[in-house]
């Protein structure tokens, strides 16, 4: 097999056609979702290259937690030192003479 041929075969095996939408949606088909191992929903990243390719990432979300001020006042008093504690890191901070 040449390595035209070959190239020919990959592209025959691993690109699909899909369509553009009147609303600009595009749907992925199954079997490129399968091969990448996507499933459910999933956020993705959308770039172009100078050669007008449109390229797809996947995009990790990750939820994030606004905390309240009193939330805020409680992790104040659970890293508040203890009295003796305070002692000790007085005493290991303490310019040596």
């Amino acid at each position: 097999m040449s390595r035209r041929q070959a190239s020919v075969s990959w592209y025959h095996e691993f690109m699909e056609l899909v369509k553009l939408g009147k609303s600009g949606q595009v749907s992925i088909p199954r079997a490129v979702l399968r091969r990448l191992g996507i499933t459910g929903e999933q956020a993705f990243l959308v770039e172009t290259t100078p050669d007008g390719a449109i390229v797809l990432k996947q995009a990790g979300v990750y939820p994030i937690e606004i905390y309240s001020d009193d939330r805020i006042r409680e992790f104040g008093e659970a890293d508040r030192l203890t009295p003796s504690e305070a002692a000790k890191v007085k005493r290991a901070t303490r310019p040596k003479r």
